[in-house]
């Protein structure tokens, strides 16, 4: 008899899983230079009136078990925040979660059962294949173009469901799932893509979910359109919360905000109030210091600003590096802080993205995730969150590397 659950195979983090080598090489002596996980706090330290919030809440007693939905301070700030932004919400429409992984994995236990599917877009942020194949559900693979910045393939889109609905298993299709902007890649998608896609959604009576957890860290000219500005009257689901605009990573306080009233928003609704309070509670003091961050708009703005003017110097500082190997080739980011670059594996004479990788970080001491992580073999994705002097370094080296491969 099997000692673990099937679905247990399926609990893999393709951001962590050369964390054992690198952490050989440093007992080693060697400094490993880690550009694997999008963490800002580690770079742009969380904002001063964000932490003097989460200590008054710890001095004010704050440090019990809150509402298991997410304390009312906190949805009605996200409320609030939505609703200035063009997406009329109600602090009843908003369920808090440990982080946006908490909101996925309430998403697939009240949605999906074995058998069932969701349409998700490639390169997808690594998460969402696990919490959805653990819930006995089946990815049905979309695209993003990489010939079109990393825009939907509409037009594939559109054939798929046709298919679908032809073979008889459209109804067990119980999500569609965009991010933007986009984790690995960047992009953020154009309103006019947004737009197809919900009508595509719309027409199919599919659900439509949008994880915008960077929808405040867009730059070089972009525009971020959020799909609840599109969607009005038909179901869907919006993802956020404080790790990435509130550069707060270690607080573990996301959200899931369902607007509509229809009968499967209603029962999402509930459904996710009801796996909050299986789960008791989300920390405490965390919402409360989440809650005064966004209420207080005038310093978030300022503390943004920077933030996203010295993340978008160093992307592009970094897109300029890259442009010199003539073995990667990188689509121009213009929101999020990651980089995606493909690699010409036949040139290097290297067998996939997975030894690149690997190799990268043994020859190199750079730590980079191997881009079928995220459902698009021979890319890798890299962070653009150091300083530019480590950056420097970090992709010299790359290039280095790529260089000796080359010959």
């Amino acid at each position: 008899m099997a000692i673990l659950s099937k679905r247990a195979k399926y609990a893999v983090n393709a951001l962590h899983e050369e964390n054992v080598i690198a952490e050989r090489l440093e007992r080693n002596g060697k400094k490993i230079i880690r550009l694997n996980q999008g963490d800002p706090p580690l770079y742009f330290p969380t904002p001063r009136y964000t932490v003097d919030a989460y200590v008054r809440a710890l001095r004010h007693g704050k440090t019990g078990y809150s509402e298991f939905g997410g304390i009312r301070e906190l949805r009605e700030a996200i409320a609030r925040r939505h609703s200035t932004r063009g997406v009329p919400l109600g602090p009843e429409d908003v369920i808090v979660t440990a982080g946006v992984s908490g909101a996925l994995q309430f998403l697939n236990e009240a949605l999906v059962d074995m058998g069932d599917s969701a349409i998700l877009f490639r390169p997808y942020y690594a998460v969402y294949t696990p919490w959805l194949r653990m819930a006995g559900g089946t990815p049905i693979f979309e695209n993003y173009d990489e010939a079109d910045n990393w825009n939907i393939e509409i037009g594939h889109v559109e054939r798929s469901i046709r298919n679908l609905k032809r073979e008889g298993k459209l109804g067990r299709v119980k999500y569609m799932l965009i991010t933007n902007p986009n984790n690995p890649t960047g992009t953020v998608l154009r309103r006019s893509i947004i737009k197809e896609i919900v009508d595509i959604a719309n027409e199919n009576g599919i659900l439509l979910v949008s994880d915008e957890i960077y929808d405040e860290i867009v730059y070089n000219n972009a525009t971020f359109t959020s799909v609840g500005m599109l969607a009005k009257g038909m179901p869907h689901t919006i993802l956020n919360g404080a790790s990435k605009n509130y550069d707060a990573t270690g607080f573990r306080i996301g959200y899931a905000a369902i607007p509509e009233k229809d009968k499967l928003s209603m029962a999402m609704k509930k459904a996710f109030s009801d796996f909050a309070s299986v789960k008791i509670s989300n920390s405490t003091p965390a919402q409360y210091a989440f809650a005064d961050a966004i209420s207080n708009e005038a310093e978030h703005r300022r503390e943004l600003k920077g933030m996203v003017s010295g993340i978008e110097e160093r992307v592009n500082f970094a897109m300029g590096l890259l442009e010199e190997n003539r073995h990667l080739e990188t689509v121009e980011p213009n929101g999020a802080f990651y980089l995606f670059p493909k690699i010409d594996t036949k040139a290097l004479r290297i067998k996939n993205d997975s030894v690149f990788t690997r190799k990268l970080l043994e020859e190199e001491y750079v730590q980079v995730v191997r881009g079928s992580g995220f459902g698009s073999p021979n890319h890798f994705r890299m962070i653009a969150l150091p300083p530019k002097e480590e950056l420097e370094l970090a992709i010299n080296r790359i290039n280095k590397f790529c260089r000796r491969h080359s010959r």
